[in-house]
């Protein structure tokens, strides 16, 4: 059988599927590309700082916004958070935890947050360089050995995706490897193996490609800098400090109760599976973190503003770089897209987005248990854009559909 890299270059998708232009694949969807802002709710004229009081009136338009998305994108649950100083906040789940039961979901129920995971590594590597233990312009090849292009690449690179290197889960080997037994666990040298069988795809700092490698080395220099496991570090230097009682590093498979059944149809047979079992050891540093509505709430803040970095640090990881993706620019493990900051996530069964407004202090946090595109498009996209198209028509989130564009050239010097 033949296993499709590009679905699997979503597996704990970014900003947007790594080599991909910005053109849109058609204007015709509802959903494929940013409108033109709608008519706002707020009552005054002050400009970009206005946000509308999450009033029963604004609840109302949000639900029907959200059911919406959720019966055309095939949505299973989903839960929502959505609040402003000054302003009220709005909490909300619909739909079920559980197909075969139909129990609902829950806003106290565990998640896969996928890519998200990514926002707690780098947060752990920027400790260590306020720590002066690492630098970011410091080449990869000073902390692990054997990475192609070692010498040249730096932790800066690998944070910012623009390191060159190839995404593990995008080689086919160990797609296969992977969906034939979804319960199995891969070791963050594995993962590494499949990558580095493949020459770099461009020189370091040439362009933004999404690759879910540079993660895992990232992880392995946390470790080594850190002197503990990555899990441990995360748990005692970013979860305990930022008061996340409610997320957790899996080994592998564990999931903590509460917790919905997650839908994909990311499977050998392309056929939709329960996903709750499976082993995300596969994703580790770059994927496989489960959290709560309430903690990514606070975390979205707090990723945001940078209360557990340096000024000059947080000022570093907020300077964000071109992603050939139309209103979203890359930091250092971090997006802006159209005004919002954050990350958003998706693993084999599950989806999350959770960003903030800094110009009116507004968090956003949409969890789902499905992974199935609508069409071309992440199921959280779709949330994140008919919410903010509600409360901010100014910065309206959007990743827009793009093409794939052809697999670059082998670099002359890999």
């Amino acid at each position: 059988m033949r296993y499709s890299q590009m679905r699997w270059r979503r597996a704990c998708v970014g900003v947007a599927a790594a080599s991909m232009l910005a053109v849109p694949v058609s204007t015709g969807t509802a959903y494929g590309v940013t409108p033109p802002p709608g008519p706002s709710l707020f009552t005054s004229t002050a400009g970009n700082n206005d946000f509308p009081e999450l009033s029963p009136a604004v609840a109302a338009r949000l639900d029907k916004a959200v059911r919406q998305v959720m019966r055309e994108a095939n949505v299973p649950g989903v839960m929502v958070s959505l609040s402003a100083p000054g302003k009220g906040s709005y909490v909300r789940t619909f739909g079920v935890a559980d197909k075969a039961s139909a129990a609902p979901i829950e806003p106290n129920m565990y998640m896969r947050i996928g890519s998200e995971t990514k926002t707690f590594t780098v947060t752990a590597l920027l400790e260590l360089v306020d720590e002066g233990k690492v630098g970011l312009d410091d080449p990869i090849d000073k902390y692990i050995k054997g990475v192609p292009n070692g010498d040249k690449i730096t932790l800066r690179n690998l944070a910012g995706m623009r390191s060159g290197l190839f995404s593990y889960s995008m080689d086919e080997g160990f797609v296969k490897a992977l969906l034939s037994n979804p319960k199995r666990s891969f070791t963050p040298q594995q993962l590494l193996d499949y990558a580095f069988a493949h020459p770099v795809q461009f020189q370091p700092g040439e362009r933004f490609d999404y690759c879910n490698t540079n993660l895992i080395l990232l992880g392995l220099v946390v470790e080594k800098a850190g002197g503990m496991p990555l899990e441990e570090f995360i748990d005692q230097r970013v979860l305990k400090p930022a008061g996340l009682r409610h997320t957790v590093f899996p080994d592998g498979a564990e999931f903590p109760s509460p917790h919905a059944q997650g839908y994909t149809n990311q499977t050998a047979t392309g056929k939709v599976e329960d996903t709750v079992d499976w082993n995300s050891s596969w994703a580790w540093a770059a994927g496989a973190m489960i959290s709560d509505l309430r903690d990514l709430r606070s975390w979205a803040r707090t990723l945001a503003t940078g209360t557990l970095l340096s000024p000059e640090t947080q000022a570093q990881r907020l300077k964000t770089e071109p992603t050939g993706i139309p209103g979203a620019g890359y930091g250092l493990g971090i997006f802006d897209i159209q005004g919002w900051i954050g990350h958003n996530g998706s693993i084999p069964g599950y989806e999350a987005l959770s960003i903030y407004l800094p110009e009116s202090k507004a968090t956003l946090v949409v969890l789902l248990n499905t992974d199935i595109l609508h069409g071309q498009t992440e199921p959280s996209t779709l949330f994140g854009q008919a919410i903010t198209r509600i409360v901010t028509p100014e910065h309206v989130f959007n990743i827009p559909v793009v093409m794939p564009r052809p697999s670059p050239s082998p670099s002359p010097t890999s």
